[in-house]
C-alpha cells in the first residue's frame, strides 16, 4: 500500500487544468467582490448595524468601521492577482486571510458558498497553480513547469466531491425525501417565472425537485469521473445550477460551481481556453510548455505540504459529522448545523422577545429589537440559539452599562421549521446571562414537538 501511495504522489500530469482553474476562480472572486460593493451590501450589512454577531472563540474579529472598503479592496486586488499568478504564493494568501476575515465579522452573513470559497481558497495556497501560464512564470522562467503533481489537481476534485456528496447525504431526511419539504413550501412562490411558473404548484414537481435534488448531488461527481459520461454529467451541472439560480436567490455560488467542475475535464479542454485567453495578450501559450514538471527535490517541504493538504482534507471529512454528538432534531437545534453542506435544507421562521429583569426588585421592561438589530440580524438570530444567547449577552451588558442593576435577560421564543405550527424554541424561565458561551449542548433549546 505504501510503494502504491509513493507512486501516486510522484505521479505528474499536465499543469493546465491548475493554471485555467486559477484563472476562473480568481475572476469569479473579483466580479462576486465588486458586485458585493455595488449593490450596498457593505454598507447595508456590516457598517449600519451596532451589533455584529460572532462565533465562538473569533470574537476579537470586529468589523473595522470605514476601514471595510479598505478591506474589500485588498481581497479584490489579491483575487485578481490570484488569477493572473501575480505573486501568487503571497496574494493567494492574502485573498484567504481577508475574504475569510470578512466572512467571520458578521454570523449573520453565514452561507455555504462563503464557507466554501474560504476552505477552497487556503487550499490552493498550497497547490502550484502559479507555475503555468501567470506572470509569475512569464516574468520568472525558472518557475515554468508544465507538469505538476497529479494530487494537486485530484485534491481539487476532492474538495468538489466532499461537497456534492455530503450536501446529497443531508437531503436523506424525512422532510426532504417524504414530504417533499421546503420546496413544498418555496416553489409556488415561484408562479410568476416565465415557463417554469405554470409547473411549480404542482405535487409531483415538489417531489421531483427533492428527489432530483439528492440524486443529483450523489451521484454527479461520478458521473465527472468517468470520461464516457463526463459531458453528459456537465451538461447535468450547468442545467442544475443555473435553475436554482433561477429559483433562489443565491447569488455567485451557480456560476463558481460550474466553474469549479471544470477541473474533472483533461487537460485539452483547458489547453484550449488557456489558448483563447492568450491571443488577445500576445502571450503563446507554447512558451509555457517546456517539458519540466514541478520541482520536488525539497522532499522536507513537499511533505509539510501534503502534511497540511492531508489534515484539512481530514477536517474537512469530520466537521460536517459533528452534529451526531449533540441529542435532538438537528434542523431544530442547529448543534453542529453550520458549515456541514446542508444547503437549503429547512424554512425556518422565529419571533424572540427579550426581558430584562431586575432580580432583586422584579421590575421589567421588554426590548424593541429594531433598536439593535437590523431585520436580517433579528430573523436569524431568532431561530438560532448560539445567536440568541450572544445577543442575550449583549443586551444585558448593555443595560447594565446604563445603570441597570441585577440584570437578568430572558426571552420568550417562539419558532416553526418547515411549515409546521410555532412552538415555544427557548426556555423562558432560564437566566441566559448565567449560561456561558460554548460548544457544549444547550439543554435550554425546548425540544421539538412532531
Amino acid at each position: 500500500m505504501n510503494h502504491s501511495l509513493s507512486a501516486y504522489l510522484n505521479k505528474n500530469t499536465e499543469a493546465a487544468p491548475l493554471a485555467a482553474f486559477r484563472i476562473l476562480f480568481g475572476l469569479l472572486m473579483l466580479i462576486s467582490l465588486i458586485r458585493f460593493w455595488y449593490h450596498g451590501w457593505i454598507e447595508k450589512l456590516y457598517l449600519t448595524p451596532t451589533f455584529h454577531f460572532s462565533y465562538y472563540g473569533l470574537d476579537f474579529i470586529h468589523v473595522p468601521g470605514q476601514w471595510t472598503y479598505l478591506l474589500f479592496i485588498i481581497c479584490a486586488l489579491s483575487a485578481l492577482c490570484v488569477a493572473l499568478g501575480f505573486f501568487y504564493r503571497y496574494t493567494s494568501v492574502l485573498f484567504f486571510l481577508s475574504f475569510t476575515y470578512i466572512e467571520l465579522m458578521d454570523k449573520t452573513t453565514y452561507l455555504n458558498h462563503y464557507y466554501f470559497v474560504s476552505i477552497l481558497s487556503f487550499l490552493m495556497i498550497w497547490l502550484p497553480a502559479h507555475r503555468y501560464f501567470s506572470l509569475d512564470a512569464y516574468q520568472r522562467p525558472e518557475l515554468r513547469a508544465q507538469y505538476v503533481p497529479r494530487w494537486t489537481i485530484d485534491s481539487l476534485k476532492l474538495l468538489l466531491a466532499i461537497v456534492y456528496i455530503y450536501a446529497g447525504a443531508a437531503k436523506l431526511n424525512y422532510d426532504w425525501m417524504v414530504q417533499a419539504l421546503p420546496l413544498k413550501i418555496w416553489l409556488p412562490s415561484k408562479m410568476h417565472i416565465p415557463l417554469l411558473g405554470d409547473w411549480l404548484n404542482q405535487e409531483w414537481v415538489f417531489y421531483l425537485f427533492s428527489w432530483g435534488g439528492a440524486a443529483y448531488d450523489l451521484s454527479i461527481v461520478f458521473f465527472l469521473l468517468y470520461r464516457r459520461t463526463r459531458v453528459f454529467a456537465f451538461a447535468m451541472v450547468v442545467i442544475f445550477h443555473l435553475l436554482t439560480r433561477v429559483l433562489f436567490q443565491i447569488g455567485m455560488f451557480p456560476y463558481i460551481m460550474i466553474m469549479a467542475t471544470l477541473i474533472f475535464f483533461d487537460a485539452g479542454l483547458h489547453r484550449r481556453l488557456l489558448s483563447m485567453i492568450s491571443r488577445p495578450i500576445g502571450v503563446k501559450l507554447s512558451l509555457f510548455d517546456n517539458g519540466l514538471s514541478v520541482d520536488n527535490t525539497s522532499p522536507i517541504g513537499s511533505k509539510i505540504r501534503l502534511g497540511i493538504v492531508s489534515l484539512f482534507f481530514l477536517i474537512q471529512l469530520l466537521v460536517p459529522l459533528r452534529f451526531m454528538l449533540y441529542p435532538g432534531q438537528l434542523f431544530w437545534t442547529e448543534q453542529g448545523y453550520r458549515f456541514s453542506w446542508r444547503v437549503m435544507l429547512m424554512e425556518k421562521t422565529g419571533y424572540a422577545q427579550f426581558k430584562i429583569v431586575n432580580g432583586q426588585t422584579g421590575k421589567r421592561f421588554y426590548v424593541d429589537n429594531h433598536d439593535f438589530l437590523n431585520s436580517l440580524q433579528e430573523k436569524q438570530m431568532s431561530t438560532q440559539a448560539d445567536m440568541i444567547l450572544e445577543y442575550a449577552h449583549y443586551l444585558g451588558q448593555h443595560f447594565a452599562s446604563q445603570g441597570h442593576e441585577h440584570v437578568e435577560v430572558y426571552v420568550e421564543s417562539y419558532a416553526s421549521l418547515n411549515g409546521r405550527g410555532s412552538q415555544p424554541y427557548v426556555d423562558p424561565t432560564v437566566d441566559l446571562m448565567k449560561i456561558k458561551s460554548s460548544l457544549a449542548h444547550k439543554p435550554w433549546i425546548l425540544p421539538l414537538n412532531e
